[in-house]
């Protein structure tokens, strides 16, 4: 092969697998204290690696091999096609290091190869864009991997001698077509073969299973297989068994089940009072953030009062670890499904939603956001199910006194929601306002001279300042005339991160909820087990309302309540209740664990046999919800 077109895959291989090994060294270093360094895991994480970058490699050079197949000898040795091609060829390699540095800033951001998060990123390109522009010195960056890139090409063009001996090639048509069918034949047989198989799992550790993985091979499986059926990747039982059991566990004081389907009709043994709901949903807000529950930074000082003038609910949890996520289960009451959340999937209309609920007891229900809904399809998903649309679109510039790409600052999102609660208010109409803030997310930037910590300077900023906000939000909404007849509810989306060294860490899912009303609500600490899912019927059970619905959420002041809470992320799906937490995970496996020590940020487990009732219990919430998505048993009647 000394003069031969083929040195450029032999060539570029040296370089994609050297480049790769050197980016997992680089991300484990990152995580030194939190992978598993014994010989036995660390050579399964650079064994498993180097197999995941061969298949990456078979399938990143399909393209270059047919191309150096058909293209014409006297063509590909000529001056011009020389300096074509390896002007091409130094932005291929570019592009690897390029995903290099990318992907140390998705680990350092989630802990992760890239996975569904990327994909939507790829996706929603203007918000991603600008957000890295007004987050990292792209200029440096850019400038530092051209260097590099520069280097490499140096070595292997002027040291190696590569670009003189490959441009004079002498290789017949038949003998590219054996080379390169071999070549092609690679990818072919490792999507048949291993396509769904994922050999990652026999590291424990989940960094070490992250640090496996290939960057370019986990983006594109994550895009292959962003909806997971649940019959096809997670243990089931027969559905009648599963509807069965899930009906048992609607049945409740008050409720009737129908006996064809999960509709239930709520029946309130309290007077219906109409009053105003306000519900902000918070961006990222951990509980581990808040000085409530142990942080002793000083984040939250406003919010840590709050929690002392309201009912605030103080071991609640998210579903999952993204926005859309939360939204699912506040207003759906809807267990994770695996992939995607629902809110983003193109079948996402006619919903029973919390929208469509208020909506027939006489509500105003708007979704109030400070960005563009069209990100994530919040805007298709809300105006599809109950909720008029006010976002980045409807604010008048005299209205915004500071953005960045995510939308306006959290100050002017607050004065809009006062703004849309006026506009109910002159109409007599009872108002119910699904409120979205930004502020809390990268690259937190927000107006300066409000915090004592100075904007774009990390997460801590971006928690405080939106602490400041709903502070103010507050005090200027206390001087209303619906403050008193209004119930403010404050709930975060999901947590700050999602990464951990198991795959569903208790500890990351913990976030607050309130709801204050100083005129109409007492306030106390609740220390029950609860759910987003939860957080609806809890609202609906305040408000005396009567309706029907078709929600898995439970009343938490009940002296019924049922206390679990159901987490998940794209793959794993979690039961936690009684301190154990069982597991459905993709290869239709089940796992318990149990809780032995949970701190503020760290949880400690020890694994334990699955019971059968924790087991049925975790297949009926579900693969019921996958069923009664699936068979459009979930849309309003």
């Amino acid at each position: 092969m000394t003069k031969n077109r083929f040195r450029f895959i032999s060539n570029f291989l040296m370089i994609f697998l050297t480049i790769s090994f050197l980016t997992r060294v680089v991300l484990g270093i990152v995580t030194i204290n939190q992978i598993d360094r014994s010989l036995i895991e660390l050579s399964k994480v650079f064994g498993i690696g180097l197999f995941y970058d061969l298949i990456t490699f078979s399938y990143y050079i399909i393209p270059f091999v047919i191309y150096l197949i058909v293209i014409p000898t006297r063509v590909f040795n000529s001056k011009f096609h020389k300096s074509f091609a390896i002007f091409v060829y130094f932005l291929i390699i570019y592009s690897v290091v390029f995903n290099a540095f990318s992907e140390y800033f998705f680990w350092d951001e989630f802990g992760k190869r890239f996975n569904f998060i990327a994909v939507d990123y790829l996706v929603y390109t203007h918000e991603v864009i600008n957000n890295i522009l007004e987050s990292y010195p792209i200029p440096m960056l850019v400038a530092i991997i051209l260097l590099i890139t520069i280097f490499i090409f140096f070595l292997i063009c002027k040291v190696g001698s590569f670009c003189k001996q490959t441009f004079k090639d002498e290789s017949s048509f038949r003998k590219r077509v054996v080379v390169g069918g071999i070549l092609l034949l690679s990818p072919l047989l490792s999507f048949v073969v291993f396509d769904k198989q994922n050999i990652t799992h026999s590291c424990k550790n989940k960094f070490n299973q992250e640090l496996s993985k290939n960057g370019f091979y986990s983006l594109f499986s994550a895009f292959r297989h962003n909806e997971l059926d649940y019959y096809e990747f997670y243990k089931t039982l027969p559905n009648s068994e599963v509807l069965s059991n899930l009906k048992l566990k609607l049945k409740r004081d008050g409720v009737i089940v129908a006996d064809d389907n999960i509709t239930q009709t709520v029946k309130s043994d309290k007077k219906f009072t109409p009053h105003n709901v306000i519900l902000i949903m918070v961006e990222s807000l951990s509980a581990s953030y808040m000085g409530i529950f142990g942080n002793e930074k000083g984040l939250t000082p406003h919010l840590d009062k709050l929690a002392k003038k309201s009912i605030f609910f103080d071991n609640f949890y998210a579903t999952g670890t993204r926005t859309v996520r939360g939204m699912e289960a506040v207003t759906l009451s809807l267990p994770p499904t695996p992939g995607r959340s629902i809110v983003k999937r193109p079948d996402c209309t006619n919903l029973n939603s919390a929208g469509v609920i208020f909506n027939k007891l006489g509500y105003e229900s708007k979704f109030i956001y400070a960005g563009h809904g069209y990100f994530d399809n919040m805007n298709f998903y809300f105006s599809h199910n109950g909720f008029k649309i006010v976002d980045r679109f409807d604010f008048d510039d005299d209205e915004v006194t500071f953005s960045n790409v995510w939308g306006v600052c959290d100050e002017n999102l607050f004065d809009k929601t006062i703004k849309e609660a006026d506009k109910s208010y002159q109409k007599k109409k009872p108002f119910f306002s699904f409120v979205m803030t930004t502020s809390n997310h990268r690259p937190y930037t927000y107006p300066d001279g409000k915090i004592d910590i100075a904007s774009h300077s990390g997460r801590d900023g971006g928690v405080k300042y939106t602490d400041y906000a709903i502070d103010k939000f507050l005090k200027d909404a206390k001087k209303k005339p619906w403050f008193d007849d209004t119930i403010f509810v404050i709930v975060a989306d999901h947590n700050g991160g999602s990464a951990g060294k198991t795959s569903l860490p208790t500890y990351r899912y913990l976030i607050p909820l309130y709801f204050y009303a100083p005129k109409l609500i007492e306030p106390k600490t609740v220390h029950k087990l609860a759910s987003q899912i939860d957080l609806m019927p809890t609202l609906l059970s305040i408000l005396g309302a009567s309706y029907s619905s078709k929600f898995y959420g439970d009343d938490i002041l009940s002296k019924t309540h049922k206390e679990r809470a159901l987490i998940g992320n794209y793959q794993k799906l979690g039961l936690f209740r009684d301190g154990v937490l069982t597991i459905l995970s993709p290869d239709k496996s089940i796992k318990s664990l149990k809780v032995v020590e949970q701190k503020l940020k760290d949880v400690k487990y020890k694994d334990i046999k699955t019971s059968k009732n924790d087991e049925k219990d975790a297949i009926t919430y579900y693969q019921s919800a996958s069923y009664l998505y699936r068979e459009e048993l979930l849309k309003r009647e």
